[in-house]
């Protein structure tokens, strides 16, 4: 059998179906949004066709994630870094491009021995010469989320994107703008947003079960990937097979040191946003959903181990105030991070743990508290004859097949992802407003949400919309 590419299918299946279209004009008065300029929904009968840029342990885990689903198939990654070492770090094993290439072509291939898997150094490379793919997933350091994701969007592209969405807040409001004007598919990876105890939380507060809401309380344990301050000694050999100018992208020049990749990026202001970045993104989310969190009037970094204009704090607790609406009353947000944590509830039995220990939430209500893990897990109300007594709150919201399941649904024109850019790009900007506070030493920040302004302190307006490098300007690629 005479098998064609997916360039000629793709171009066939819409020959095809645009000879079709104009035959039946006089009987028909809908038709497929690509025969209108629109964005480019994949059939539902049809692959969608996906290309992953960033491939360190993220991007493995994304790319073991699509494994199972049966009509989305990778094509073709992208990664400055050859491959690393990860096994003294979270994800364990080896990653990089090459060894994720290895693991993609080893689960295509057993169906089809002809698959093919190309790949990329420079992601810009992969865009001039992969058109026909129909999303990408980015999973780069943060400082490289925005300049990817719009590059795509620019295409016409879906996009799921890691979180946090961008690296400023100002990126998250162009990120933003961008896709909605485009109409893409998107999905920002905040996993625990499709996870049965959001929507739990969400229908618990809306049912009134803990009465009015007036505060909030998360954390994680994470944080301290870098040690010490100011930026590193010495100028080791840049490793083979590392794009180290590459992988700067929009941050000025620096030499290399493996204190900044392939993992430790996380805990430096040029390319990570610390926990608050990382994981509030996760363990907060329940609370912004539930209480229909806006824009907040101030933020505060209370307590920060120290400041440092290169190295991001391990320990951190940052306060919200957001006003009333939506037809409740004011809300006081709390997170903690590395060794903070908030005061231990009254009404939690004796020796049982505080959410998940390391991460969790706490909602806290005129008539009771809601507890729950990390990644909105198990939220119950505490204490647990509380929760019995009050059963299960009814269920008004759909559920999720999943978070990569629910964007392959979006590509394919069914209905919009839970954690699109509309509400991905708002928790983003949230969050970040912590990193903001306490890289302003600890000042109150006065924040008009609206027009994305500092009102009351100019250099702080700097953290919110950032420089780049030339060859990079936001937007440009």
């Amino acid at each position: 059998m005479n098998k064609k590419t997916k360039t000629e299918r793709s171009k066939f299946t819409r020959r095809q179906l645009l000879a079709r279209t104009a035959g039946a004009a006089a009987a028909f008065t809908i038709v497929p949004r690509f025969v209108l300029g629109g964005p480019k929904f994949v059939a539902p009968s049809e692959k969608v066709y996906i290309a992953i840029i960033g491939c360190g342990g993220q991007g493995r885990t994304n790319s073991r994630s699509l494994f199972g689903q049966d009509d989305a198939q990778i094509v073709a990654i992208a990664d400055p870094m050859d491959q690393h070492d990860y096994s003294k770090w979270y994800y364990g094993g080896v990653a990089g491009r090459l060894p994720v290439k290895d693991e993609i072509v080893k689960h295509y291939s057993k169906n089809d021995p002809q698959y093919k898997c190309n790949d990329y150094v420079d992601f810009r490379d992969l865009f001039e010469k992969e058109k026909n793919i129909d999303a990408i997933l980015c999973a780069t350091p943060d400082h490289w989320h925005a300049l990817v994701t719009l590059a795509a969007i620019k295409r016409g592209k879906h996009v799921y994107c890691e979180k946090p969405l961008t690296h400023n807040i100002a990126e998250a409001r162009a990120v933003a703008k961008a896709a909605a004007e485009a109409g893409v598919a998107t999905q920002m990876g905040n996993h625990g947003r499709s996870d049965e105890g959001n929507r739990i939380t969400c229908e618990m507060v809306w049912d009134g079960a803990i009465g009015e809401v007036k505060e909030v309380h998360a954390w994680s344990s994470a944080g301290g990937w870098a040690s010490g301050r100011g930026r590193p000694q010495g100028t080791p050999d840049v490793p083979k097979g590392f794009d180290w100018d590459l992988w700067l992208g929009p941050r000025a020049v620096r030499p290399y040191n493996p204190a900044y990749a392939p993992y430790n990026w996380r805990g430096w202001w040029d390319f990570g946003t610390g926990c608050v970045g990382d994981m509030a993104v996760h363990n907060l989310d329940p609370a912004f959903a539930s209480l229909k969190l806006g824009h907040p009037t101030s933020v505060e970094a209370v307590k920060t181990d120290f400041v440092d204009s290169d190295v991001i704090g391990g320990s951190n607790h940052f306060v919200w105030q957001f006003p009333a609406e939506n037809g409740r009353g004011p809300v006081t947000v709390h997170w903690y991070d590395g060794s903070l944590q908030p005061p231990r509830p009254a009404e939690l039995e004796e020796g049982r743990r505080m959410g998940e220990g390391s991460n969790g939430v706490l909602i806290i209500g005129a008539k009771g508290t809601i507890m729950g893990g990390g990644w909105s897990k198990s939220p119950r109300i505490i204490p647990e004859a509380k929760q019995k007594a009050y059963g299960r709150p009814p269920k008004s919201l759909p559920r999720s097949p999943g978070h990569h399941r629910d964007w392959l649904n979006a590509c394919k024109g069914k209905g919009k992802a839970c954690s699109d850019f509309s509400y991905g790009a708002r928790l983003t900007e949230f969050v970040l407003l912590g990193d903001v506070a306490v890289r302003s030493a600890g000042k109150k920040i006065l924040w008009d949400g609206p027009n994305m302004k500092v009102t009351n302190d100019s250099a702080a307006q700097r953290i919110v919309e950032e420089t780049y490098r030339d060859g990079f300007k936001l937007g440009s690629i």
